[in-house]
């Protein structure tokens, strides 16, 4: 579906709440109580600022008696089987950012993973899968990844720690390849990336992967994942506190300057493995 009439079908379903809600006389403020979110995220969905969890949109269903037609709705719209019901909804809201940024204790973060890395990755969780199963989720990762390359690219500032460097996922070969692709970018005044050495030892977020995206027209977001689970926050006060938390994680880590000093000597590091083995 392309975004103009995606957003139309947004809108569509944003009226539909308003009539469904006025028709069985509720407020905004009532109907937020009764589904667990603000009176002021229920005017969003109605304005199609913001779209809606698919939890709300279930217990919108319950309690306006609307047998499931906004959960059939919401997923006809978040209609990319690429991804998890989880992370669908993330996928969606990456290509409306204005600026996104990571936090990542382990990986790198998918947006700036190379094909050979995110092969590596998905083949590591998937050792049964058919080699055409492999290829489809690593070409839907990196489908992600054109957004940085577009004219009106998101700012993106990625804050990862050194273990996400030192990690050797595929092999020293692929490490160098996906090191030496960070510093590109980093170094093309494209990406901002910042490295938390091994030194620091307690950090804010310690162990935590974190997403936040700041929108032109409606509030920011904060993404968290756990095991085959993800979490999409828009409470003001939680994704203040996350705000928060992402520039302690910014002030103890290296400068710019030094973590891509740091990324490119590990990165040396791995050519110089990979040619005496």
């Amino acid at each position: 579906m392309a975004n103009g009439s995606r957003m139309a079908a947004w809108e569509h379903w944003g009226a539909e709440l308003k009539h469904r809600r006025e028709l069985a006389g509720l407020t905004q403020n009532e109907l937020g109580r009764r589904v667990f979110v603000s009176g002021g995220y229920i005017g969003q969905f109605e304005q199609a600022i913001r779209r809606p969890q698919l939890d709300v949109a279930i217990r919108i269903d319950e309690v306006l008696q609307t047998d499931g037609f906004f959960e059939r709705a919401w997923r006809k719209l978040i209609d990319d089987k690429r991804y998890p019901d989880y992370f669908a909804a993330v996928a969606e809201l990456e290509r409306l950012a204005t600026r996104i940024c990571d936090c990542e204790p382990m990986i790198v973060p998918g947006l700036l993973q190379t094909p050979a890395y995110a092969h590596a990755l998905i083949l590591a969780g998937n050792p049964f899968a058919a080699d055409e199963y492999i290829e489809e989720k690593v070409r839907t990762r990196l489908d992600r990844a054109v957004i940085l390359k577009d004219a009106s690219r998101p700012q993106y500032w990625a804050v990862l720690h050194e273990a996400v460097l030192r990690v050797p996922v595929g092999g020293p070969t692929v490490m160098a390849e996906q090191l030496d692709y960070i510093a590109q970018v980093a170094r093309a005044r494209k990406i901002l990336v910042q490295v938390v050495p091994f030194a620091a030892s307690a950090y804010p977020l310690m162990g935590k992967m974190l997403t936040l995206m700041e929108f032109e027209d409606a509030p920011p977001t904060a993404y968290t994942e756990g095991l085959y689970s993800g979490n999409l926050l828009d409470d003001p006060a939680i994704v203040k506190r996350a705000q928060q938390g992402y520039d302690l994680l910014r002030a103890a880590a290296l400068s710019p300057e030094a973590s891509l000093a740091l990324i490119e000597s590990v990165a040396e590091d791995y050519r110089q493995c990979a040619s005496t083995t």
